[in-house]
């Protein structure tokens, strides 16, 4: 793991949570050398704990918001394991670490918030139309999307690998590893941004390049890791940690390369001053800690929000 001024030494713990998803649970079973049967238990302790609603108000950062902003619409993408967005039991009702997040910072501005559902790789592109006021979807802040997209950070997550169990593969620290197998990751994400980018390290070598597979949805993506179909997986090192807690027969590999996440809005947008406000208020009041417990995410803690801040390299 890379270090940063920007973010605090992090140590990982051990994930409470599962996805709603019956699909992942189905077809990929459980994640430690636990039971079938321990794991469905587990399934039943999504975090619901209130860390929302005794936000209050903070005038200074409302102050920062442009004038005439009473609401705004957050897209967020559904499906991705949590702590990513999915849903309670009931089916209806949406939870994750971003919708709190977002919810948490509506608090604090004072401001409505309606949330609406899109596909990931929907979501960047609809900002610039207005369609949406913002993004909450664990958006990862790359030089290439600072072109058109501008961020507020809030946690610090990144890309990391998973596989099968019985795979010899121990830890990526170069894509020259992935030469010949099949890459499992979801549709437009910097996984995939980074694996099409870098193929040529492949061919370059006179090797056999890696093929990289997308998938919308999480489920589909462990599936096609546990029927053999990929070889390996690249996502979020939140999100894979999470899910190996949770499977029989994989493993997490390492983390490749840390990220901060943010907020997304269309470039050069007037609501940045304001969100990196609510967030730092978050921080300094300690709801963001509580947030981050919650989801069990304390390792991607972060010391102070940044607007659009260069890609951290490793």
């Amino acid at each position: 793991m890379r270090t940063s001024t920007r973010t605090r030494y992090r140590h990982f713990a051990p994930f409470v949570v599962i996805t709603s998803t019956a699909l992942l649970l189905t077809a990929c079973g459980s994640g430690s050398d636990d039971t079938t049967g321990t794991a469905a238990a587990k399934a039943d302790k999504i975090p619901t704990t209130d860390v929302v609603s005794d936000i209050t108000k903070d005038e200074a950062a409302a102050k920062l918001l442009p004038s005439g902003v009473t609401s705004l619409t957050v897209a967020v993408a559904v499906g991705g394991t949590p702590p990513g967005t999915t849903y309670l039991d009931d089916g209806k009702t949406l939870t994750g670490q971003d919708v709190d997040f977002a919810d948490a910072v509506a608090k604090v501005l004072g401001i409505g918030l309606k949330t609406e559902q899109a596909s990931f790789e929907a979501i960047l592109p609809a900002l610039d139309s207005g369609k949406y006021d913002f993004g909450a979807s664990n958006f990862g802040v790359t030089d290439e999307r600072r072109k058109t997209i501008d961020f507020v950070t809030y946690i610090n997550d990144g890309q990391g690998f998973a596989t099968r169990k019985d795979s010899k593969l121990a830890k990526i620290t170069d894509l020259k590893q992935l030469c010949g197998l099949n890459v499992a990751t979801g549709a437009g994400t910097t996984f995939e941004a980074t694996l099409e980018e870098n193929k040529k390290v492949c061919t370059d070598a006179g090797k056999k390049a890696y093929k990289v597979q997308t998938y919308s949805e999480q489920g589909a993506i462990w599936s096609s890791l546990q029927q053999g179909r990929s070889d390996i997986v690249m996502s979020t090192i939140n999100g894979l940690r999470y899910a190996v807690a949770q499977q029989q027969g994989v493993k997490f590999l390492n983390e490749f390369h840390r990220l901060d996440v943010g907020f997304a809005f269309k470039k050069d947008t007037k609501l940045a001053p304001a969100f990196q406000a609510a967030v730092n208020h978050l921080i300094a009041n300690g709801t963001y800690e509580k947030i981050l417990k919650k989801w069990g995410t304390t390792a991607s803690a972060i010391a102070k929000s940044e607007i659009s801040p260069p890609e951290l390299k490793n």
